[in-house]
This record gives C-alpha cells, structure tokens and sequence, in this order.
C-alpha cells in the first residue's frame, strides 16, 4: 500500500508559478515512479508528467513542457511539480500517482498507475 498526499494548489494569476508536492507513505518511495495527471471540470483526466525511480528520466505532455519541471527527493519522499508560466488552460484539480511495476518506458496512461493521490485544485486566472 502506498499513500499519497498533494499539497501547493492554489489560485495564481496567468503567468505566474506555483510548485506543487506529493509526500508519500508505506512502500519504499525510491522503488517506483511517480506520474501527474490532471482533470478539468467536463474533461478526462490527462497525463502531465512522469518522474522515473532516482529521478533521471523524465516524460512531460506537449502541453506543459518547458513550462512544468517534475522532480523528487527520495530522502524526503516526496515528488515535486513546478509549473511555471501558467496558462488559464493549466487550471484543473492536480493528482500524483504511483506506478508499482517496472517498465522499460514511463507510462502515461492513468490506468497504469496503481496508487492516487487526493488532488489539489490549481485555478489559473486570466
């Protein structure tokens, strides 16, 4: 079992930034890669970015990258999500997620991810 907690979400106007983090608990954090997805009101959830085990591999969407940087520190258990230059289009409740199995490749499909966090809503305004 693994549990994941997001926190950093917030209101921030068009622009500007925000870090989002993801502490997690139970198994050994640096064992498996941690994804970030994202749902809009109406809208499926859509994969953000994907951070492998030690944090030497990373895979972002076309739509955030050079503006999203994933990254994790495995002594604190956490992965970190900065997003800067945010866009109205960024706002959507965030989620972290853990993959438990190991692949050649990070994965993007939310279904191949086995643990969730909460959310954190990130609003972005014009």
């Amino acid at each position: 079992q693994v549990q994941l907690v997001e926190s950093g979400g917030g209101l921030v106007q068009a622009g500007g930034s925000l870090r989002l983090s993801c502490a997690a608990s139970g198994r050994t954090f640096s064992s498996y890669a941690m994804g970030w997805f994202r749902q809009a009101p109406g809208k499926e959830r859509e994969f953000v970015a994907a951070i492998n085990w030690n944090g030497g591999s990373t895979y972002y969407a076309d739509s955030v990258k050079g503006r999203f940087t994933a990254s994790r520190d495995n002594a604190k258990n956490t992965v970190y999500l900065q997003m800067n230059n945010l866009k109205p289009e960024d706002t959507a409740v965030y989620y972290c997620a853990a993959d438990m199995r190991p692949r050649a490749v990070l994965a993007v499909g939310f279904r191949s991810y086995d643990y969730w966090g909460q959310g954190t809503q990130v609003t972005v305004s014009s």
